[in-house]
Formats: structure tokens, C-alpha cells, sequence
């Protein structure tokens, strides 16, 4: 083989280089900020070590390095299972795969939500409500006392009344329906988040850093009422801009938070 035809690239081989660097950039940003930065950088360490290793032959590591080769793929998929859960999430929005997804008219529930909302703002009620979408919430709505009501005003401002024992921890409302009161839901340790940040607030963005689901948080020290998506939390927004993030986040044709949330903070009060 002439050197011409290694450096003679054709377009096949253009377009794999560019995919696998868009993977890897991908990868990257679903890492990026978190501890799974550094265990990729011990992991290349190893690489590095293993090579020299092979260079040098020397057969008592190489055997050592043989038995770490085989459960190598075991261990990534172990390690690396929330980045490698989040990367599927990222295709499972793609709108060529949502085309597949049916939905249904949620305005009702968006009425009625907000409704409960605005009123347990204006009181200072503390609310976490959990939105189901494309991705299953099961695991999450058994951690709680099942409901399997209609989404209502009247019920939402029951549940989270502050003497009502289902009132700590969050509603999950899957379709038209609430399945579940006084869910558990994963915390984020995302360094991005301010500090005073409660933990209402970060369970919120904890959900939506695995989940694609939406959730919709009222503080109980300022009234403040925040959303959370795609890991992200808007603060401090008022009933009508709710409406319109929950109508988008509810509708299959949804793109993700509008382009005014760049304007918004990201830290809840």
C-alpha cells in the first residue's frame, strides 16, 4: 500500500469520520461537569499504561491487563450507565422517532394545573408536579401512594396543603391522569446548580437530567414557580408563560424550552 492511497480519502469514509467525532462530541457534552469526566480520563490512563505494557512486553501485567479486557464492556455499560441512559434519551427525541409517538389534547390538564399552580404560588405552597412524556416514570410512581385520578385544581391544592401527609414529595401525571402522590425522585448533584437550591428544586432537574419528563415546582419560601426540562431550571416565571412551557412540553411537536427561557435565570430563589 503507496502512501497516495492512504491519503486518498473518499466520501464514505468523510462522513464516518464525522459521525464518530459528532458521537464523541456528544458524549461529551452528556459528560461534561460531571465524575464521569474523570473516570474516562483514568480509563484512557489504563489505555496509555496497556500500551506501554505491550511495548515493553512484559507478560505478568499483559495477563493482569487480558483479564481486565474481558469484563471491559461490562464495566463501561456499569459506569457509564446514566451518560449512556441520557445519550438514549437524546435519540428518543429526535422528531423522526417522536413521529411514532401519538398524543393526546391536554389542555385541560395544562388549565387545571396552572390553576392549582398560580393559586399554591400566591400562597406559598410548595409544589413538585412531575409530567410523564415519552419516557416511563414507572419505577418512580411506585416509589409513592397510587392515586390514578383525574388531574384537577381542587385535587392538586388537597395534596400539597401543607397538613395533608401526601403533600411531601411530588406528584407524577402520566396523560390526563395522576398516578402517584409522594413520589421519590433522584436528587441532582450537578455542580452547574446554585447552592441554595432546596431539594424540591433539584429533585426537579435530578428527573429531567434521566428522564425526559416535565416538571413544575413552586417554592415554599418565595411563591416562585420554575420548570425544569432537559435538566435545566427556569425560574421565576409567571401562570401564562407556565401554560405555554407545559402545552409545548405536553405536545409531541415540541422542541424543547422556547427560546425566552435563555433570558430567564437558572437559579430559584
Amino acid at each position: 500500500m503507496t502512501l497516495f492511497d492512504i491519503l486518498r480519502i473518499g466520501f464514505g469514509d468523510v462522513f464516518e469520520i464525522a459521525l464518530v467525532a459528532f458521537i464523541l462530541y456528544q458524549l461529551y457534552q452528556l459528560m461534561r461537569g460531571t465524575i464521569a469526566v474523570q473516570i474516562a480520563v483514568g480509563l484512557l490512563a489504563l489505555f496509555a499504561v496497556q500500551g506501554v505494557v505491550l511495548a515493553f512486553d512484559m507478560s505478568v501485567l499483559s495477563t493482569v491487563f487480558n483479564y481486565f479486557n474481558q469484563v471491559f464492556l461490562l464495566a463501561v455499560i456499569v459506569i457509564f450507565q446514566p451518560e449512556i441512559r441520557r445519550l438514549l434519551l437524546v435519540l428518543g427525541k429526535n422528531p423522526i422517532v417522536r413521529r411514532f409517538v401519538s398524543s393526546s389534547d391536554q389542555s385541560e390538564v395544562v388549565q387545571e394545573t396552572v390553576a392549582a399552580v398560580e393559586q399554591m404560588a400566591s400562597t406559598q405552597t410548595g409544589a413538585l408536579i412531575a409530567f410523564q412524556r415519552t419516557t416511563g416514570l414507572r419505577s418512580y410512581i411506585e416509589t409513592g401512594e397510587p392515586l390514578g385520578a383525574d388531574v384537577s385544581r381542587d385535587l392538586l391544592l388537597t395534596i400539597f396543603y401543607g397538613q395533608n401527609p401526601l403533600h411531601d414529595g411530588a406528584v407524577i401525571v402520566a396523560g390526563r391522569r395522576i398516578e402517584a402522590a409522594r413520589c421519590i425522585l433522584p436528587v441532582s448533584t450537578s455542580m452547574k446548580l446554585s447552592p441554595q437550591l432546596g431539594l424540591r428544586h433539584r429533585a426537579a432537574v435530578g428527573l429531567t437530567e434521566q428522564t425526559d419528563a416535565f416538571v413544575v415546582v413552586v417554592s415554599e419560601e418565595t411563591g416562585n414557580i420554575s420548570v425544569s426540562r432537559d435538566g435545566a431550571l427556569i425560574s421565576n416565571i409567571t401562570p401564562e408563560e407556565l401554560s405555554t412551557y407545559l402545552s409545548n412540553a405536553l405536545s409531541v411537536k415540541s422542541k424543547g424550552v422556547t427560546a425566552t427561557a435563555s433570558n430567564r435565570t437558572r437559579v430559584s430563589a
